[in-house]
This record gives structure tokens, sequence and C-alpha cells, in this order.
């Protein structure tokens, strides 16, 4: 119940003096304005003007990304390692962050923690937000007395692993805007533009070419039944979206012909290694048990097909296989990974050796992501030739073959 309340809370602005006199001003969560002025009393503030910040149009709507949460793990990370205490960490960190849905977030964990709770536990309550990686890291760096530690190799994880998805992701964004305004463009063409040239043909009084006739039958087709085609591709969208959200076999087959696809099957495939290398450093470094780290690396790989592959790691090394034969076993992992991991254990250090992989493949992604969009340039170029070329070809065909008779 505590943490629905400190969800429910609103921002307060504020103006006081603080111990030596001094005018400060600031903002504060909290579900009433008594609520505020005891929590400024407590930090030694005395308050001559509270008010509750005004909604606005767009306040309240904004949404917690992953990178949000990376930004508040090294800002956590920075202030503990200065020496600040964690509530006042978390007060700092909250009212500073311009996300309304990131500051209550945070000011609901610090309301929780104030109450008593271990960091790892508050955050638990989250996990929307905070998967049990970062749990299980938070709880073995407070158990180790070494929380700010483990906070940066949990921010450093975290940038780096979204770093990967925004790079891919810019790489997928750029061509299918282009595709999409190309659609669009081609749409209106057939729309307004093809009619026009019709209205042109008829007086004519010979056979079109089947070239013009053909795109001429396909703009009457957009005009007349156009409306079908939209309503039966919006549901096509929404199923495929829907089932892929909910259903996890068709996301498996999805991610397997996905790692299959030529050129960005071999990028998603070093993507998911990366994520599987930086996350079994990131545990292993912080000394938790391989198998319990082995279950926390499955959901992070990205993949189905990893993650199924390395559920069944888990399962082997916990009958006492060793992890380079279970990473064998599962055929999804190049020679070179599994000699630097079999490396990695026989010299002790399976954590400097798995951030090694993971640096190795990020940085190949990177290249390869970068390459693809060298290469797709051209071939949008291309196809957008091909779509609003083709029309204005088939338009002028009759023209051509009027000129030639003449």
């Amino acid at each position: 119940m505590a943490n629905a309340t400190a969800i429910s809370n609103s921002p307060f602005l504020w103006e006081g003096t603080d111990r030596k006199g001094n005018k400060i001003k600031g903002k504060s969560m909290a579900a009433d304005e008594a609520a505020v002025r005891a929590d400024l009393r407590r930090q030694g503030v005395v308050p001559s003007r509270i008010r509750k910040q005004s909604s606005g149009l767009f306040k309240g709507k904004s949404k917690i990304t992953p990178g949000d949460i990376a930004i508040f793990s090294r800002q956590l990370a920075t202030m503990l390692a200065a020496g600040i205490p964690l509530v006042q960490a978390f007060e700092i960190v909250g009212n500073g962050h311009e996300n309304a849905a990131m500051q209550k977030l945070i000011l609901a964990i610090k309301a929780d923690v104030e109450g008593g709770s271990a960091l790892a536990e508050a955050l638990a309550k989250h996990p929307l937000y905070f998967d049990d990686l970062f749990v299980n890291l938070v709880e073995a760096g407070e158990q180790a007395g070494a929380l700010e530690t483990l906070l940066e190799k949990v921010a450093t994880y975290k940038e780096k692993t979204e770093a990967i998805k925004k790079k891919i992701k810019k790489a997928l964004t750029y061509p299918a805007a282009v595709l999409v305004v190309a659609f669009v463009v081609t749409i209106i063409l057939l729309i307004f533009v093809i009619p026009a040239f019709e209205d042109l043909f008829k007086g004519f009084g010979a056979d079109l070419p089947a070239f013009t006739r053909m795109v001429i039958d396909l703009s009457l087709f957009v005009r007349n039944q156009g409306w079908i085609l939209a309503i039966l591709i919006g549901g096509a969208f929404y199923t495929f979206f829907y089932f892929k959200k909910r259903s996890r076999p068709m996301r498996h087959f999805l991610d397997r012909v996905a790692l299959k696809a030529p050129i960005l099957g071999p990028i998603l495939q070093k993507a998911s290694i990366a994520r599987y290398a930086r996350t079994l450093s990131t545990m292993f470094s912080a000394g938790v048990p391989l198998v319990e780290a082995l279950d926390s690396v499955a959901g992070a790989t990205g993949n189905i097909v990893y993650e199924i592959g390395v559920l069944q790691m888990k399962d082997e090394v916990a009958t006492g296989q060793r992890l380079q034969q279970a990473m064998e076993n599962t055929d999804l992992f190049p020679n070179m990974v599994i000699q630097m991991i079999a490396v990695g254990e026989e010299s002790g250090s399976l954590d400097e050796m798995s951030a090694k992989v993971a640096d190795f493949y990020e940085e190949d992604v990177d290249n390869a992501v970068d390459n693809l969009s060298s290469l797709l340039e051209p071939m949008i170029m291309a196809i957008l030739g091909i779509l609003v070329g083709g029309l204005v070809v088939a338009m002028y065909l009759p023209i051509f073959k009027m000129g030639s008779v003449i």
C-alpha cells in the first residue's frame, strides 16, 4: 500500500530559507502540502511558499524508457561514489528529473527505502523497469557492501546494451521511413495524378500500351476499392503485432527467421552474442554464481532462440558440465567465442574474457550497422526510382507511341 501511495504523489514547488538563512527553492513529490512541509523540516528548510505544480497539457503522459533507467543508474552510482547517502541521492536525482513518470518512480523507491526496505527489495516492486538482472546485481552489491561499484557495472551494462539496440533501430528506421514515404507518394500519384492522364488518353482513340493500361487499372482499383485494401492491410498489421506481443511460439518463429535473414541476420546474431557476453561478465564479476547468472543472461540476449539456448546451458552447467561444452552443444556460438570462454574458465577470469568478447562483438555490430546503412541507401534509391519512375514512364508511353507514329 505504501508503494501505491507513493506512485500517486503530486509535484509541489516550494520556496524557503535554509539553516543559514539563504533563500532556496525546489520541487518535491508528496501526497499533500503537509507532507512537503514535514519533509522540508527534516532537511532544515523553513518554507515560505508551497504550491502544487500545474499539470499542463502534456504532463503525466511521459513514458519511462530503458535509456531513462540507464541514466538513473549512472546518476545514482556517481552520487553514492561521492559519499552522498542513498536517500538523499534519490531525493536529488528524483527532483531533478525532467520526466514526470521517472520522477514519480524514483521518489516512490525513495519512500520504500526510507520505510526500511532494502534497495533491491524496493526496485523489485517495479519489474516493468527493473528486471531480475538489475535487482540481483543491486542485491549482490548491498550484501557485499559495494553498492556504488555494482551500480557502476549496472550503468555501464545498461548503456552498452541500449547503445546496441539504438544502433540497430537507427539502421532499420531510415529505410523503413523512406519506404513509407515512397508508398504514400505512390498512392497520391495513383489517386490524383493518374486520373488526369486517363482523361487525356480517352481522346487518343487508340489502344493504350499494356503497361499503361495496367497502371490505370491499378489507379481505378485504389480509388474504388482502396478502402477495402487499407482495412485488410491495417488488420493484417494489427493481427501480426498483437500475436507477436502475446504469442511466444510466434516470437520464437520470427526470431529464428530473423537470425537466418540475409544481411540483417548476422547483425542480430552478433548483437545477441554481445548482450550474452556483456551480461555474463557483469553478473559473474558481481559474484553471482554461474548457474544463477545464466538465468538472467538468458532473458538479456534479446532473442528467444538464444534465450532457450542459454537456459539449456544453465541446466547442463547445473549438472556439472563446463560452460564451454554447454555453449558448443547449443550450436549458437562461433568457435572464437567458445574458445575465449574456455580460456576464461581455465584461468579463473571468466568475467574479463566475457567482457572482451562483448567489446569485440559490440564494435563488430557498430561496423556492420554502418555498412548496412551504406548498402541500403542505393537499394532504397533504386526502389524509389522503380516505383515513381515506373508510374511516370507508364503515363508517357502513349505519348511516345504517338510521337513515333507521327
